[in-house]
C-alpha cells in the first residue's frame, strides 16, 4: 500500500474509476486555456445513500439554462457549461480580473444499480444537484428442502 496520494499516480483514463472521465472542451487555444482553467475543473461531489447516488456542483452566477445534464451512453453522467466573460465597455477600467469563464464538461461513469430514466436535476443559489435512484437489489429467495430419511 503506498503512502502517496493518489493523485500523484498516474492519471491515465481507467474504465473502472469514476472520477477518470473528468474532460474539458480542448478546442480552445492555449492562450485561453489559462483564463478558462479554473471554471474547466468545476468541482463536484458524489454522495452514495441507501436509496441514490447523488452530485452536488457549486455553479455560482449560472442559470439553469446554462447547464447541461445529460447521460451519455447508457451509463454516463455528463455535466457541462459555460459561463461567458463580461462585457467590456470602453470607458471601463478594470484593475483585476480573477473570476473565471468558459467551458467546462465533468462524465462520471454510474453504477450498474442506477435508475437511468429517473434521473432528476435541480438548481438553487448556484448549487446544481443530481439524484440518480438505485434500483433495489433482490434478496435471493431462499427455499427450504425437508431431508427425507
Amino acid at each position: 500500500m503506498s503512502l502517496i496520494p493518489r493523485f500523484f499516480e498516474n492519471t491515465r483514463s481507467n474504465i473502472f474509476d469514476p472520477f477518470s472521465l473528468n474532460l474539458w472542451d480542448n478546442s480552445q487555444s492555449l492562450s485561453s486555456v489559462h483564463e478558462t482553467a479554473a471554471f474547466v475543473n468545476a468541482r463536484m461531489d458524489w454522495k452514495e445513500t441507501p436509496e441514490a447516488h447523488i452530485f452536488k456542483a457549486d455553479l455560482p452566477g449560472l442559470k439553469k439554462e446554462e447547464v447541461k445534464v445529460e447521460v451519455e451512453d447508457g451509463k454516463v453522467l455528463q455535466v457541462s457549461g459555460e459561463r461567458n466573460r463580461e462585457q467590456e465597455e470602453k470607458n471601463d477600467k478594470w484593475h483585476r480580473v480573477e473570476r473565471s469563464s468558459g467551458k467546462f464538461l465533468r462524465r462520471f461513469r454510474l453504477p450498474e444499480n442506477a435508475k437511468m430514466e429517473e434521473i432528476k436535476a435541480s438548481m438553487e443559489n448556484g448549487v446544481l444537484t443530481i439524484t440518480v435512484p438505485k434500483m433495489e437489489v433482490k434478496k435471493p429467495e431462499v427455499k427450504s428442502i425437508d431431508i427425507s430419511g
